[in-house]
C-alpha cells in the first residue's frame, strides 16, 4: 500500500521537487550518505525538518554518485548560506565492512540492500567534493561519523591514526553529538549576516584556528590535548587524551578542549545541557511522513526503515559508559526523555501508516530502561564527571525507578490499535535488581510488565561476557545479575504459560579477554542451556576507550598494559570457543584446553 501524500510533503530531492515548492533558490543543501528516510529515527531527516521550522528552504542530496561527472552534486546550484554534510546514520566504515575488514552483503540503509552508493569516508570525500566545486561556501559536518572523529582517532581499517576530520575533509564547522541545539542557533546567526570565520563560540562545535590569535576568549578552562604529532609518535599520549575527550564529553559543564595539528589548533567548543523535556518534543513533533521519499519505491525495501518503521523512540543518551559503545559519546551520558504525552501523539501516527497491522515492534532507546531516568539531586551530577553512572555500582545519586515506563508500557498496550507493543531494544538487567534499591515492588512491577506483555518471543539482552575482569574493562555487570534475571524471566513466563526465551549477546576478543576467557564462557553459557547465536567479534571504532587500548596496548585512565587480541588468528581462536558445540571446532577446542592444562573445562564441555 502506498502513501497517498503529495511529493512536496518530503523535503525536496530534485529541482522538479523544489520547483513544485514555488523556490527559485535553496538557502541550505544537505549531503547524506543514507537514501532520505523522513522519520525522526535518520538524522538527515531530523536536521532538514529543524532548518525548514526554522523558515529555511531546504534540500536534500541523497547518497550522491562520487564517481561521475558529479552532476549528483551539482542539480541544485549553490545555497545561500551553507552545506550540510554527513555520511548517514553509521560510520561509513562501519556501515561498510566487517570486523574482518570484509565488505558486508548489505547496507540497511540504501534500497534493496545495495552496497556501492556510499564511498569509505563518504563525509570526507563528500566535503572535498563540495569544496572543489564550490570553495567558497561553508561545509558544516555532522552525523556520527563526523562526532566521532573530530579529534585524532585510531582508524581501524586503514591501522592508523588519522588526525581530525575537519583536518582531512576541509570543512569549516563541525557539529558533535546530537545536533538539533547548535544547529538552531548556526541558523540563526548566518541569517544575521555572521560570518562562518566568525561562528566560533557555538557550543558542540568544532573548528580549526589558524593561530592563538583566532581563537576567542572563553569563560571556563581550556584543556590542551597532545598534539597530533605527539599522538603519532607516543601511544600512551594518544591514550591520555581520549581519557580527556571522554571526561569532558560526560560534564555538565565542561572544559574547552585545545588539539595542535600541523601548524593549525583544534578547537572543541563544550556541549550544551542534555535537552529538556519539551525540545526533544519538539524535535520529535516535526511533521515526518515517517516513509522513505517515493523515489525509492521500486528499488526494493530500505531494511534499516523496516526494522523501525513501527516504532517508538522513549528517550536518548546511556549512562552506561560501556567500554567498547559510542552512544554515550555521541547521544550523550544524560538520559533526554521525551513526555508521555509525545510518545502517545506519535503512536497516533503510527498505527495510520500503510501496512500497519497492529504491532509495535520496539519501545526505547539505545538502552530501554533508561526512560525519565535522571540524578536525585542534579547538583551533584553538575559536578560529576564518572563516564558511568551504572558501573562499577549504580549510583546513589541516580533515580532509577521505573514506573513512568512501567505506565508508558501500559498506556501503549492499552491503545485501541495495538494488539501487542515489544521492547526489543537492549535492558540494563543491573537496574532492575539493584541490591540498594529504595523501590523494590516498582521494579518487581516493571519487570512483571515486560516479561508478560512486552516479548516477542525472543527477549534480547546483552551480557557481552561471564569473566569478571573482561567486565569490568568493558563497564559492564556482573553475570550474576544476567543469571538473577534470566531465572526471574523463565519464572514469570512459566507462571502467565507464555513460550518465550531470553538470547544474550556476546562479545570475543575484546581487550583483556584471552582464549582461556573465552573457554569460560563457553562452559558456562553451556551450563545455562545456551548454544550461542548471537555473537560478534569486538571491532574497533572511533572514540571508545577499548578502541584506545586495542590500538595503544593500554588503558587510557590507568596507562597500565592490556594484552588485546589483534591479529586474525587470535581472533578466530576467541569466535571459535562460542560455537564449542559444532563438529568442526571440537578437535581445536579440546588441543587447546589440554595443552593449557584446562581439563575440567573440557570435561564441562564434552564429557570425559
Amino acid at each position: 500500500m502506498e502513501s497517498q501524500l503529495p511529493l512536496t510533503a518530503w523535503l525536496p530531492l530534485t529541482m522538479k521537487e523544489v520547483k513544485k515548492r514555488g523556490w527559485d533558490e535553496l538557502d541550505i543543501i544537505l549531503v547524506t550518505g543514507d537514501a532520505y528516510v523522513d522519520h525522526p529515527a535518520f538524522g538527515t531527516a531530523v536536521i532538514g525538518r529543524i532548518l525548514e521550522s526554522e523558515g529555511f528552504k531546504v534540500a536534500i542530496i541523497a547518497q550522491p554518485n562520487w564517481q561521475d561527472d558529479l552532476r549528483d552534486f551539482k542539480k541544485f546550484g549553490r545555497p545561500k548560506y551553507f552545506f550540510g554534510v554527513t555520511s548517514g546514520n553509521m560510520d561509513s566504515m562501519v556501515n561498510k565492512y566487517t570486523a574482518a575488514k570484509r565488505l558486508r552483503s548489505e547496507d540497511a540503509y540504501t534500497p534493496g540492500g545495495a552496497t556501492n552508493h556510499r564511498p569509505d569516508y563518504a563525509a570526507t570525500v563528500y566535503t572535498k567534493i563540495l569544496k572543489e566545486l564550490y570553495p567558497d561556501v561553508p561545509v558544516v559536518l555532522g552525523g556520527i561519523e563526523a562526532s566521532l572523529r573530530r579529534v585524532t582517532h585510531y582508524d581501524y581499517w586503514s591501522d592508523r591514526l588519522m588526525p581530525n576530520i575537519l583536518t582531512t575533509s576541509g570543512a569549516d564547522l563541525l557539529i558533535y553529538g546530537m545536533g538539533e541545539q547548535p544547529l538552531r542557533d548556526l541558523a540563526k546567526m548566518v541569517t544575521k549576516g555572521i560570518a562562518f570565520s566568525e561562528l566560533r563560540n557555538i557550543p558542540q562545535t568544532a573548528f580549526l584556528a589558524e593561530s592563538e590569535k583566532d581563537i576567542p576568549l572563553f569563560k571556563g578552562e581550556d584543556v590542551e590535548l597532545s598534539s597530533h604529532e605527539q599522538c603519532l609518535s607516543d601511544k600512551l599520549l594518544y591514550a591520555r587524551n581520549f581519557m580527556h575527550v571522554e571526561v569532558e564529553s560526560n560534564k555538565q559543564y565542561a572544559h574547552r578542549l585545545l588539539q595542535r595539528v600541523s601548524d593549525k589548533i583544534l578547537v572543541i567548543n563544550p556541549p550544551y545541557q542534555t535537552m529538556t523535556e519539551k525540545e526533544i518534543d519538539g524535535s520529535f513533533d516535526l511533521p515526518y511522513t515517517r516513509l522513505p521519499h517515493p523515489k525509492y519505491k521500486d528499488r526494493g525495501p530500505i531494511s534499516a526503515f523496516e526494522m523501525i518503521k513501527f516504532s517508538l523512540n522513549t528517550h536518548r543518551g546511556c549512562f552506561g559508559g560501556c567500554s567498547f559503545c559510542t552512544i554515550s559519546a555521541h547521544q550523550g551520558k544524560m538520559i533526554a526523555s521525551r513526555s508521555k504525552e509525545s510518545i502517545m501523539k506519535e503512536l497516533d501516527q503510527v498505527v495510520k501508516m500503510p501496512d500497519f497491522k497492529g504491532y509495535i515492534s520496539d519501545m526505547g532507546g539505545p538502552s530501554a530502561n533508561m526512560y525519565q531516568m535522571k540524578g536525585i539531586d542534579q547538583a551533584l551530577c553538575d559536578k560529576c564527571a564518572a563516564p558511568s553512572c551504572v558501573f562499577p555500582q549504580v549510583c546513589k545519586n541516580l533515580d532509577t525507578d521505573p514506573s513512568k515506563m512501567t505506565e508508558l508500557y501500559k498506556a501503549v498496550a492499552a491503545h485501541p490499535q495495538i494488539k501487542k507493543a515489544f521492547v526489543s531494544s537492549g535492558l540494563r538487567y543491573d537496574l532492575m535488581f539493584d541490591p540498594r534499591s529504595t523501590h523494590k515492588d516498582k521494579d518487581v512491577e516493571y519487570v512483571e510488565q515486560l516479561v508478560t506483555h512486552h516479548v516477542s518471543g525472543r527477549l534480547k539482552v546483552a551480557p557481552e561476557h561471564t569473566e569478571d575482569h573482561v567486565l569490568k574493562l568493558m563497564r559492564k555487570p556482573s553475570f550474576e545479575y544476567f543469571k538473577i534475571f534470566k531465572e526471574k524471566f523463565e519464572e514469570i513466563s512459566a507462571k502467565k504459560k507464555i513460550k518465550q526465551e531470553i538470547i544474550p549477546y556476546f562479545i570475543s576478543s575484546h581487550p583483556g579477554c584471552k582464549p582461556e576467557d573465552m573457554a569460560q564462557l563457553a562452559a558456562k553459557t553451556m551450563k545455562l542451556g545456551y548454544k550461542l547465536e548471537q555473537v560478534q567479534d569486538f571491532t574497533p571504532t572511533p572514540m571508545t576507550v577499548a578502541t584506545e587500548i586495542y590500538y595503544s596496548g593500554h588503558h587510557p585512565y590507568t596507562l597500565k598494559p592490556v594484552e588485546t587480541a589483534i591479529s586474525l588468528d587470535d581472533k578466530t581462536k576467541q569466535r571459535t570457543f562460542f560455537f564449542w558445540y559444532k563438529t568442526e571446532n571440537k578437535n581445536f577446542i579440546r588441543n587447546y584446553l589440554s595443552k593449557h592444562k584446562m581439563e575440567d573445562l573440557k570435561k564441562e564441555l564434552f564429557g570425559s
